[in-house]
């Protein structure tokens, strides 16, 4: 596991990209969720688009990223079936473990 290292114009470029590579490969398979009769496929935490951030402005609102990664219509379909907010508090703590988070870490946290 070593990190191929290049000279460019006199100064060392370390390339990340076996390592980046190794750990998206490691990461669980997204997960699909049935909850009264609606079903949706949330990712592991680590994969999302780190874009999400500027979306959401909180990566620790799981409610508010759970609410972007899912959309416009399957949240409104969610809405439909009289989904409440203790029900949105199982949904991300199940999808905080099987993304192999600790509940209330951050995707974006360093303990990686």
């Amino acid at each position: 596991m070593s990190t191929a290292k290049k000279k460019d114009a006199g100064r060392e470029v370390v390339s990340l990209d076996a390592l980046v590579q190794q750990k998206r490969d490691a990461l669980p398979e997204p997960t699909t969720y049935e909850l009264f009769g609606v079903e949706f496929t949330l990712p592991p935490m680590r994969a999302l688009p780190w874009e999400l951030q500027e979306k959401v402005g909180d990566l620790n609102d799981t409610i508010g990223v759970m609410a972007e990664v899912l959309g416009k219509d399957k949240v409104r379909e969610l809405y439909k079936v009289g989904i409440q907010l203790g029900d949105l508090e199982v949904i991300a703590l199940d999808w905080q473990k099987r993304s192999g988070l600790e509940s209330g870490e951050s995707p974006a946290s360093s303990g990686s």
